[in-house]
């Protein structure tokens, strides 16, 4: 008859045996992710992507939050970088929250040194440092690190991720100015598609639908990302957007932040959009065009609100 000691025995004795298979199992996974996100890299690099970094110097906050400014780079003209998204994305390391807030370019903003713009200018003239600077002038938003997504990169990433399309009802017909021509109705779109739709805004909607439709194509992008059937590509994946985004995050901050989320944060993104509603007023200025013409304590309030909560 077998007791319980010699049943507790033989499991002491495989309990070495156990623990060892876990650490070679372990080890061969941290390997496989580490391979896969360099081989992300690469592809990057094989598709024509260099490597750039800016001047940031935002401040470092040690309150368990970190803001990031995410800029979708949309041409070079005569050498100078233009941006037509701005969006700063906070995750919360202590709640496991998400949250995105974008930023309409047509802001009339004091710019640091220079004369008052549209708010997406200061990138043009200085960079993501002189943009960091105008938004905590103007909204009073602290942000530590920024991000610019190379549009070519967004739609590689895209077809990497998603080979036979992703999931979107395009809300009416559109093809001026954006490279590609969409039918109104339930399409799965490629990267350049959907770059294309989230990028539309020659309605009356303008850039308010343009701002709408690109947190549409995020929250899609997520579902795609949590799915079952893309996990194994998440590393490669996080390579080749690292190696397409010029941001000032180590690797080390991008796994941090990346793996929280994806393992234990709170998947329903909350969103805002800038200027709020009832804020702001259409204005023609000389010499810039039409712009946004805010109320700015309003918004200040509503930014802290909606960060701080």
């Amino acid at each position: 008859m077998t007791t319980y000691k010699s049943k507790k025995k033989r499991r002491l004795r495989k309990l070495p045996f156990v623990i060892l298979g876990l650490i070679v199992l372990s080890i061969l996974l941290i390997f496989w992710i580490k391979s896969s996100y360099e081989n992300g890299i690469q592809f990057a690099r094989d598709h024509g992507k260099k490597e750039q970094t800016y001047k940031f110097d935002g401040p470092i906050k040690k309150d368990g939050k970190v803001n990031v400014l995410i800029l979708g780079q949309d041409r070079v003209v005569d050498g100078s970088s233009r941006t037509d998204s701005i969006m700063v994305a906070q995750y919360d390391y202590l709640h496991k929250k998400m949250k995105l807030m974008s930023i309409m370019r047509d802001i009339y903003a004091e710019v640091p040194g220079y004369q008052n713009y549209k708010i997406n200018t200061a990138y043009t003239l200085g960079g993501p440092e002189l943009l960091r600077q105008t938004l905590k002038k103007n909204l009073d938003i602290d942000l530590e690190y920024y991000a610019i997504i190379d549009f070519k990169g967004f739609e590689q990433m895209v077809d990497e991720l998603s080979p036979n399309g992703v999931p979107i009802n395009v809300e009416k017909d559109m093809s001026e100015k954006i490279g590609v021509e969409l039918k109104k109705g339930q399409h799965n779109l490629s990267g350049k598609e959907l770059l294309g739709y989230a990028r539309f805004r020659n309605d009356e909607e303008s850039d308010f639908g343009r701002v709408r439709r690109q947190q549409q194509v995020i929250k899609a992008l997520q579902n795609e990302v949590i799915s079952l059937s893309t996990a194994p590509k998440v590393p490669k994946l996080a390579g080749i957007a690292r190696g397409y985004v010029d941001t000032n995050m180590s690797n080390g901050e991008i796994f941090k932040t990346g793996a929280s989320f994806a393992i234990r944060g709170d998947k329903d993104i909350q969103t805002l959009v800038v200027p709020v509603k009832d804020s702001f007023s259409f204005q023609d200025v000389y010499g810039v065009g039409s712009v946004l013409d805010i109320d700015k304590e309003m918004n200040k309030k509503a930014i802290k609100d909606f960060l701080d909560k």
